[in-house]
Order: C-alpha cells, then sequence, then structure tokens
C-alpha cells in the first residue's frame, strides 16, 4: 500500500506538514507506505490549454514540479492533496499544480481513493477545501470520509500539533485510507473493482 501525498505549502516544515506528518505515522502503524511530495517555493506554471499532455503523455512545462509529481502518481494506490489556505482560497501554485496534475495524469489516478487537506491559521478552511475536493470528484475517484471538515489550525506547525480535534480527523483519513485501498485490493480483477463507465456527454449553451 502506497500513499502519495503533497504538501502544496511553501514552508517544508510548516502547519501542512504537520498534518501530514499525522497522517503519516497513523498510515505506518496500520502498515502503509508513504511518500510526501513538497511543492516548496518553486514557481508553477499555469495550464495554458494546449492538449501537449494529451498526446505526450506528460506535460510541456517540464521546468517545474509537474511531470516530477505525474510519475510518483502512476505508482500510488492513494492519495493526499494539502495545501495552505491564502486569502480563503488554496494557495495559487497549488491551484495551478493541480489543474495540470489531473488534466495530464489523471487517468492514472481515476477510481483511487483521495482526500483533501487544509491548514490555516483562523478562518478559510471550508472553502479551500470545497476547491481541493473538486479535483477529486471531476476525476471519478473515490472521496475518503472523515469525522469532520479535512482542516488543522496553527500558525506553525506546534500550534497545529495542539489542535486535538485535528490531529483525530488526520488519523481518521489514514485509518479510511488504508480501509479503501484494502477493500480495492479484494475486489481486484472482479466486477467490482471498476463501475459501469458512462461515456462522457460534452455539452454548452450557446445556439
Amino acid at each position: 500500500m502506497k500513499v502519495l501525498m503533497l504538501n502544496g505549502s511553501t514552508h517544508e516544515n510548516g502547519t501542512t506538514a504537520a498534518a501530514l506528518k499525522i497522517i503519516a505515522d497513523e498510515l505506518k502503524k496500520q502498515g502503509a507506505d508513504s511518500e510526501i511530495f513538497c511543492l516548496g517555493t518553486a514557481a508553477v506554471h499555469s495550464c495554458t490549454g494546449c492538449a501537449s499532455c494529451q498526446k505526450t503523455g506528460k506535460c510541456v512545462f517540464g521546468d517545474d514540479p509537474l511531470n516530477g509529481l505525474g510519475e510518483k502518481v502512476k505508482q500510488a494506490d492513494a492519495y493526499i492533496f494539502a495545501a495552505p489556505v491564502h486569502y480563503a482560497s488554496p494557495s495559487g501554485a497549488v491551484i495551478a499544480l493541480m489543474d495540470r496534475l489531473f488534466y495530464a495524469y489523471g487517468k492514472y489516478m481515476k477510481f483511487k481513493p483521495a482526500a483533501s487537506v487544509v491548514a490555516a491559521r483562523r478562518a478559510g478552511t471550508t472553502a479551500s477545501y470545497d476547491v481541493l475536493n473538486k479535483y477529486i470528484q471531476i476525476n471519478s475517484m473515490i472521496q475518503v470520509p472523515s469525522t469532520y471538515w479535512n482542516n488543522v489550525f496553527g500558525a506553525n506547525a506546534s500550534d497545529t500539533e495542539q489542535d486535538k480535534e485535528g490531529i483525530t480527523v488526520m488519523r481518521a483519513i489514514a485509518s479510511n485510507t488504508v480501509w479503501l485501498i484494502k477493500i480495492l485490493e479484494k475486489v481486484k480483477g472482479t466486477e467490482l473493482e471498476k463501475p459501469l463507465i458512462i461515456d462522457k456527454v460534452k455539452t454548452n449553451f450557446i445556439r
């Protein structure tokens, strides 16, 4: 069992990292491996809609972290997408990365478990949580349940480590992720492995 976790913060050891460490510790207790991919201060391109990735299998921009993350995506059984709150929204770099990640590598994540996590000093967590969840929902992924909204609070990692309710939420994310991975492993090769695929029809409202 391998869980890939994205730390979308510029701070490698900040509040977002503290949340992921709690998840990683619980995953380890339950026999799952994990890897944290830290976005850090790298400049991230926005998607230009060139669709080159649909032909080549990778993003045309090779000078930022996206393609490296995409290769790791292929090997994972489940995913945690974590980001700090900036102006009541996930950071701009995370949104730019997620747009391109799901466009170029979304097919490798379909029907796998995923959860979103957000970290904030005070407010904006549920709005940011909704933004990240939309990537999971549009890509036919299995959204990992928990016991509350997936957020932690604190001005720094030390604060977050004192958020007792947030800690239980993170541990529940880890536990439920392991549970879903085990269920999917049990049904592999059977008709329950994937749903009946409904072909997508695109429409617009211009007549």
